[in-house]
């Protein structure tokens, strides 16, 4: 059968496409995964026929990008929600916090808005009705505490607990740096989240076999088993 070229990031991305192989293999495909250290090459890579589909994103952020960089992406099925969670090194819980405490939050459009809607959620701030996951610090209506919000990289986001109260971290991120989101978050999404991550491809292939297969490999109750296993509280399947 056909080489399919999956794109991946580190982390958890990485893992579920290890144990999705054999099961997608097993339908007579050979799977190639690719690892990429970033959130914007994938889908350039994706974009240029490098790779035939990535699975690493939820759909805001691929809607966000296929805007920005004027290229034609598709989602072609979902896989796991990883829910963002609030972290800290310095409070156990929001009740702790000062005012005027500093959190840190993701610089990109879509994993920004998705932490001011966490934030709000927690009832630290309000949002201007209807901003939703576009929402920036432009956005915030009311801040009683008056925290200081600083847009770091993502990827950078642990690192920076050492100098900020909390930070809005994604979950592949907060792993990689060892916590465990289900324990250590002080606050996270809920199950329901509209940030379920999906597979991703160029448009044209929404009704490409090979693809299709790989979608149903993520949704096989041997991935979805371990997945429970192994992170059990940190992901949740968003089929």
């Amino acid at each position: 059968g056909p080489t399919i070229i999956l794109g991946v990031t580190p982390g958890v991305h990485e893992e579920l496409a290890e144990i999705v192989k054999p099961v997608y293999e097993a339908k007579g495909y050979i799977l190639k995964i690719v690892v990429f250290s970033d959130y914007i090459t994938p889908n350039l890579a994706l974009a240029e026929g490098e790779i035939d589909v990535n699975s690493y994103q939820h759909y805001p952020f691929l809607e966000q990008f296929c805007i920005d960089r004027k290229v034609n992406l598709v989602k072609i099925g979902n896989s796991f929600i990883f829910p963002m969670g609030v972290y800290s090194r310095k409070v156990k819980n929001l009740s702790s916090l000062r005012k005027g405490a500093s959190v840190a939050i993701p610089n990109d459009p879509s994993n920004g808005g998705r932490a001011l809607v966490l934030l709000e959620s927690a009832g630290l701030i309000k949002l201007r009705p209807g901003a939703g996951w576009k929402a920036t610090v432009f956005d915030v209506a009311s801040n009683p505490l008056g925290i200081k919000i600083v847009e770091l990289e993502a990827a950078q986001l642990p690192r920076a607990l050492d100098d900020v109260d909390i930070a809005c971290i994604n979950t592949n991120y907060a792993m990689s740096a060892g916590f465990v989101p289900g324990r250590d978050a002080i606050v996270r999404e809920e199950a329901d989240s509209p940030w379920v991550n999906i597979l991703a491809a160029r448009a044209g292939r929404e009704k490409d076999k090979a693809l299709l297969d790989l979608v149903e490999a993520y949704h096989s109750d041997k991935v979805r088993r371990h997945a429970a296993d192994k992170y059990a509280g940190s992901l949740f399947p968003g089929f």
